[in-house]
Protein backbone atom coordinates (compact mmCIF):
# COMPACT_ATOMS: atom_id res chain seq x y z
CA UNK A 1 0.00 0.00 0.00
CA UNK A 2 0.87 3.90 -0.92
CA UNK A 3 2.06 5.50 2.44
CA UNK A 4 2.12 9.07 3.17
CA UNK A 5 3.28 10.61 6.34
CA UNK A 6 1.83 14.00 6.74
CA UNK A 7 0.16 16.12 9.85
CA UNK A 8 -2.96 17.53 10.10
CA UNK A 9 -2.86 21.38 9.43
CA UNK A 10 0.31 21.57 6.69
CA UNK A 11 -1.27 23.07 3.62
CA UNK A 12 1.82 20.93 1.93
CA UNK A 13 0.82 17.28 3.40
CA UNK A 14 -3.21 18.25 2.70
CA UNK A 15 -2.17 19.14 -0.97
CA UNK A 16 -0.77 15.39 -1.73
CA UNK A 17 -3.72 13.94 -0.15
CA UNK A 18 -6.07 15.99 -2.33
CA UNK A 19 -3.91 15.45 -5.39
CA UNK A 20 -3.52 11.23 -4.62
CA UNK A 21 -7.68 11.45 -4.08
CA UNK A 22 -8.32 13.42 -7.38
CA UNK A 23 -6.08 10.88 -9.21
CA UNK A 24 -8.08 8.18 -7.33
CA UNK A 25 -4.75 6.63 -5.68
CA UNK A 26 -5.14 4.79 -3.14
CA UNK A 27 -2.76 5.68 0.19
CA UNK A 28 -2.25 5.13 3.39
CA UNK A 29 -2.15 8.41 5.83
CA UNK A 30 0.66 8.26 8.74
CA UNK A 31 0.77 11.65 10.92
CA UNK A 32 4.70 12.13 11.64
CA UNK A 33 5.24 13.48 14.66
CA UNK A 34 8.33 15.72 13.14
CA UNK A 35 9.59 17.57 16.44
CA UNK A 36 10.33 13.97 17.19
CA UNK A 37 12.87 13.92 14.92
CA UNK A 38 12.53 9.95 14.39
CA UNK A 39 16.25 8.79 12.46
CA UNK A 40 13.73 6.58 10.15
CA UNK A 41 12.05 9.23 9.02
CA UNK A 42 15.00 11.92 8.88
CA UNK A 43 16.47 8.94 6.22
CA UNK A 44 13.39 9.73 4.16
CA UNK A 45 13.10 13.34 4.86
CA UNK A 46 16.62 14.80 5.34
CA UNK A 47 14.92 17.93 6.16
CA UNK A 48 12.50 16.44 8.79
CA UNK A 49 9.84 17.83 7.23
CA UNK A 50 6.62 16.42 5.67
CA UNK A 51 5.04 15.03 3.58
CA UNK A 52 6.72 11.99 2.56
CA UNK A 53 5.19 9.65 0.04
CA UNK A 54 6.58 6.19 -0.58
CA UNK A 55 4.84 4.37 -3.91
CA UNK A 56 3.85 1.37 -4.12
CA UNK A 57 7.09 0.06 -5.83
CA UNK A 58 9.19 1.76 -2.47
CA UNK A 59 10.30 4.75 -4.22
CA UNK A 60 10.21 7.23 -1.36
CA UNK A 61 9.59 11.06 -2.46
CA UNK A 62 9.93 14.00 -0.12
CA UNK A 63 9.29 17.87 -0.70
CA UNK A 64 5.45 18.60 -1.94
CA UNK A 65 6.65 20.05 -5.23
CA UNK A 66 8.79 16.86 -5.73
CA UNK A 67 5.90 14.81 -4.96
CA UNK A 68 3.32 16.32 -7.00
CA UNK A 69 5.48 16.58 -10.00
CA UNK A 70 6.57 12.89 -9.66
CA UNK A 71 2.50 12.09 -9.26
CA UNK A 72 1.74 14.03 -12.23
CA UNK A 73 4.24 12.31 -14.51
CA UNK A 74 3.67 8.90 -13.26
CA UNK A 75 -0.04 8.91 -12.50
CA UNK A 76 -0.72 11.02 -15.69
CA UNK A 77 -4.17 9.87 -16.38
CA UNK A 78 -6.22 12.41 -14.17
CA UNK A 79 -4.10 15.52 -15.27
CA UNK A 80 -3.54 17.96 -12.80
CA UNK A 81 -1.28 20.11 -14.66
CA UNK A 82 -2.87 20.19 -17.82
CA UNK A 83 -2.95 21.91 -20.99
CA UNK A 84 -0.17 23.52 -23.17
CA UNK A 85 2.74 24.40 -22.14
CA UNK A 86 1.44 28.23 -21.26
CA UNK A 87 -1.13 27.24 -19.05
CA UNK A 88 0.95 25.05 -17.70
CA UNK A 89 3.18 27.51 -16.62
CA UNK A 90 0.60 28.96 -15.75
CA UNK A 91 -0.68 26.68 -13.11
CA UNK A 92 3.04 26.26 -11.92
CA UNK A 93 3.49 30.02 -11.44
CA UNK A 94 0.17 29.80 -8.99
CA UNK A 95 1.13 26.52 -7.15
CA UNK A 96 4.21 28.77 -6.35
CA UNK A 97 2.03 31.85 -5.45
CA UNK A 98 -0.03 30.32 -2.80
CA UNK A 99 2.75 27.26 -2.20
CA UNK A 100 5.46 29.68 -1.54
CA UNK A 101 4.39 33.38 -1.13
CA UNK A 102 0.51 32.96 0.43
CA UNK A 103 2.37 30.31 3.03
CA UNK A 104 5.32 32.58 4.01
CA UNK A 105 3.36 35.86 4.14
CA UNK A 106 0.25 34.17 5.57
CA UNK A 107 0.34 30.17 7.27
CA UNK A 108 3.44 30.68 8.87
CA UNK A 109 2.60 33.50 10.88
CA UNK A 110 -0.88 32.29 11.78
CA UNK A 111 -1.08 28.34 11.46
CA UNK A 112 2.83 28.00 12.55
CA UNK A 113 2.67 30.10 15.24
CA UNK A 114 -0.79 29.12 16.86
CA UNK A 115 -0.38 25.88 16.48
CA UNK A 116 3.20 24.31 15.70
CA UNK A 117 4.79 26.37 18.26
CA UNK A 118 3.29 24.42 20.88
CA UNK A 119 3.74 20.98 18.96
CA UNK A 120 7.37 22.09 18.62
CA UNK A 121 7.76 23.07 22.27
CA UNK A 122 8.63 26.48 20.76
CA UNK A 123 7.23 28.78 23.10
CA UNK A 124 4.61 31.06 23.11
CA UNK A 125 2.80 32.98 19.90
CA UNK A 126 4.42 36.00 18.69
CA UNK A 127 1.65 38.63 18.42
CA UNK A 128 3.16 40.22 16.22
CA UNK A 129 3.56 37.68 13.44
CA UNK A 130 0.03 36.62 13.97
CA UNK A 131 -0.74 40.69 13.13
CA UNK A 132 1.37 40.44 10.17
CA UNK A 133 -0.99 37.40 8.90
CA UNK A 134 -4.03 38.61 9.49
CA UNK A 135 -2.98 42.27 7.47
CA UNK A 136 -1.71 39.88 4.56
CA UNK A 137 -4.23 37.25 3.88
CA UNK A 138 -6.28 40.49 2.83
CA UNK A 139 -3.73 40.91 0.00
CA UNK A 140 -4.23 37.23 -0.83
CA UNK A 141 -7.55 37.38 -0.64
CA UNK A 142 -8.26 40.06 -3.07
CA UNK A 143 -5.74 38.21 -5.46
CA UNK A 144 -8.04 34.96 -5.05
CA UNK A 145 -11.20 37.23 -5.94
CA UNK A 146 -9.12 38.46 -9.04
CA UNK A 147 -8.73 35.38 -10.54
CA UNK A 148 -11.97 33.66 -9.83
CA UNK A 149 -14.07 36.75 -11.18
CA UNK A 150 -12.16 36.04 -14.23
CA UNK A 151 -11.56 32.17 -14.79
CA UNK A 152 -13.85 29.00 -14.04
CA UNK A 153 -10.85 27.82 -11.74
CA UNK A 154 -7.79 29.76 -10.57
CA UNK A 155 -5.56 28.82 -13.59
CA UNK A 156 -8.06 29.15 -16.01
CA UNK A 157 -11.42 26.59 -17.30
CA UNK A 158 -9.98 23.54 -16.02
CA UNK A 159 -9.57 22.48 -12.24
CA UNK A 160 -5.73 22.06 -12.08
CA UNK A 161 -3.03 21.62 -8.87
CA UNK A 162 -3.26 25.20 -8.37
CA UNK A 163 -7.03 25.04 -7.17
CA UNK A 164 -5.76 22.47 -4.81
CA UNK A 165 -2.58 24.43 -3.62
CA UNK A 166 -4.72 27.31 -2.67
CA UNK A 167 -7.61 25.75 -1.29
CA UNK A 168 -5.60 23.64 1.21
CA UNK A 169 -3.47 26.85 2.19
CA UNK A 170 -6.88 28.23 3.45
CA UNK A 171 -8.85 25.19 4.62
CA UNK A 172 -5.63 25.20 7.29
CA UNK A 173 -6.13 28.84 8.42
CA UNK A 174 -10.13 28.16 7.97
CA UNK A 175 -10.02 25.23 10.68
CA UNK A 176 -8.55 28.37 13.03
CA UNK A 177 -11.34 30.39 11.44
CA UNK A 178 -8.86 32.73 10.36
CA UNK A 179 -10.48 33.53 6.83
CA UNK A 180 -12.49 36.40 6.53
CA UNK A 181 -14.82 35.07 4.00
CA UNK A 182 -17.26 37.56 4.10
CA UNK A 183 -15.62 40.11 2.64
CA UNK A 184 -14.20 38.38 -0.33
CA UNK A 185 -17.27 36.80 -1.84
CA UNK A 186 -15.79 35.54 -4.84
CA UNK A 187 -13.16 33.52 -3.02
CA UNK A 188 -15.77 32.04 -0.84
CA UNK A 189 -17.42 30.83 -3.34
CA UNK A 190 -14.61 29.24 -5.35
CA UNK A 191 -13.52 27.55 -2.02
CA UNK A 192 -17.41 26.38 -1.29
CA UNK A 193 -17.31 24.54 -4.88
CA UNK A 194 -13.94 22.83 -3.57
CA UNK A 195 -15.42 22.07 -0.38
CA UNK A 196 -18.35 20.02 -2.00
CA UNK A 197 -15.47 17.90 -4.00
CA UNK A 198 -16.37 13.93 -2.75
CA UNK A 199 -11.97 14.39 -2.64
CA UNK A 200 -12.23 17.28 -0.36
CA UNK A 201 -14.37 15.76 2.36
CA UNK A 202 -11.31 13.39 4.37
CA UNK A 203 -10.00 17.15 5.34
CA UNK A 204 -12.94 18.40 6.65
CA UNK A 205 -13.12 15.38 8.77
CA UNK A 206 -9.74 16.17 10.58
CA UNK A 207 -9.56 16.81 14.05
CA UNK A 208 -6.56 17.81 16.27
CA UNK A 209 -6.37 16.82 19.69
CA UNK A 210 -7.35 20.16 21.86
CA UNK A 211 -7.97 22.67 19.25
CA UNK A 212 -11.19 22.46 17.59
CA UNK A 213 -12.16 23.46 14.41
CA UNK A 214 -14.09 26.25 13.55
CA UNK A 215 -17.94 25.66 13.76
CA UNK A 216 -18.27 26.18 10.19
CA UNK A 217 -15.11 24.52 9.40
CA UNK A 218 -17.55 21.29 8.36
CA UNK A 219 -20.52 22.87 6.23
CA UNK A 220 -20.26 23.12 3.08
CA UNK A 221 -22.55 26.15 2.80
CA UNK A 222 -20.36 27.83 6.07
Amino acid sequence: MRRLYHLWLSPASRAVRLLLAEKGLEFDAQIEPIWEGREEFLAMSPTGEVPVLVDIGGEVISDVTAICEYLEEAYPDVPMIPGTATERAEIRRLVAWFGTKFQREVTRNLVDEKVMKRFMGMGQPDAQAIRVGHHNISYHMEYLCYLAERRSWLAGETFSLADIVAATQLSCLDYLGDVPWDDFEQAKNWYARIKSRPTFRSLLTDRIGGLKPADHYHDLDF
